[in-house]
């Protein structure tokens, strides 16, 4: 897409929002927020391009952000202080409270919320999603995708099921390189305060995760899963569809969850068991093994 660029004039005068409340479990205290519509800054060109939902985007409507050189549509709401850098673009109707860091590359969608403080690495891609108070967000991270769901109809074709919800991530959550976290269907995908996922993560659609969990690389959630909280999932473990998980669970690596698990403790194995269970197995396969080659 071909860029022109204008020369920089003056900065008007400031139109000055509302200060916004931010819907999570706990509040958020967004400074207060300028649009920056009235101004006459460096523009993109005017050429019409396809959004994700197939919509133009007039990118005319995209001006240079102040701080950092990125660019933001003029009905993006984003405080003076944020700092979007270069090749970064921030969508229309987007809120983005204080000290906010978008890094190079970055594409945040429609409006999309994000919380004072939090840091948005290189090359991520945020849709459909409010996102709380001092997050970080690494880089190639992609949130507010369209879930994996499918069904055969009649005729014996695969359709796509609608997945028009959201995603909602707390406060003070970290959310490692290339992680995938796909918007809701039939109810938003949270994500708990204070919880810490790791590079390589997969969470479906529809899935709830409470607070103060932690997710180990490589973990795989299907959808519509419910986590409780202070959950730690160990590396490679595997979570099928539709199944809960209490609070204070522990889960050893390589292990597979494929029904409920209502009691807290550690769990271990495919099917994941008791963790005292799954030992026990180990050590009977163990010595049979060598009873065999005895």
């Amino acid at each position: 897409m071909a860029v022109a660029l204008k020369k920089l004039t003056a900065i008007g005068p400031f139109k000055i929002f509302p200060t916004q409340s931010f819907p999570l479990s706990s509040p958020s205290r967004f400074g207060t927020l300028y649009n920056f519509s009235s101004t006459n800054q460096t523009t993109l060109s005017a050429s019409p391009v396809n959004s994700e939902n197939g919509a133009d985007v007039d990118t005319l409507e995209f001006l240079k952000w102040h701080n950092g050189g990125g660019h933001y549509h003029k009905s993006a709401c984003i405080d003076p202080t944020v700092l979007i850098e270069i090749g970064a673009i921030v969508h229309s109707k987007s809120v983005l409270g204080s000290k906010v860091h978008v890094g190079s590359g970055t594409v945040i969608g429609p409006c999309v919320t994000i919380g004072q403080l939090t840091k948005i690495g290189y090359n991520a891609a945020i849709s459909n999603c409010t996102i709380g108070d001092s997050c970080v967000i690494h880089n190639g991270v992609c949130i507010g995708q369209d879930g994996f769901g499918f069904f055969v109809d009649e005729d014996g074709n695969m359709v796509k099921k609608p997945q028009m919800l959201n995603v909602r991530v707390g406060n003070h959550v970290d959310i490692g390189a290339n992680t995938c976290i796909d918007r809701g269907s039939w109810r938003d995908t949270v994500i708990g305060d204070h919880s810490k996922i790791d590079n390589l993560v997969q969470i479906g659609h529809n899935v709830v995760i409470g607070k103060s969990c932690m997710l180990c690389g490589q973990v795989g959630i299907a959808g519509s899963v419910m986590i409780g909280d202070y959950v730690v999932l160990g590396g490679r473990v595997g979570v099928r569809d539709h199944v809960s998980i209490t609070s204070k669970v522990r889960l050893a690596a390589n292990s597979c969850v494929t029904k409920d698990i209502k009691e807290p403790g550690d769990y271990g194995g495919f099917p994941a068991v008791p963790i005292h269970v799954w030992r026990r197995k180990i050590a009977i396969c163990c010595r049979s093994s060598n009873k065999g080659k005895s």
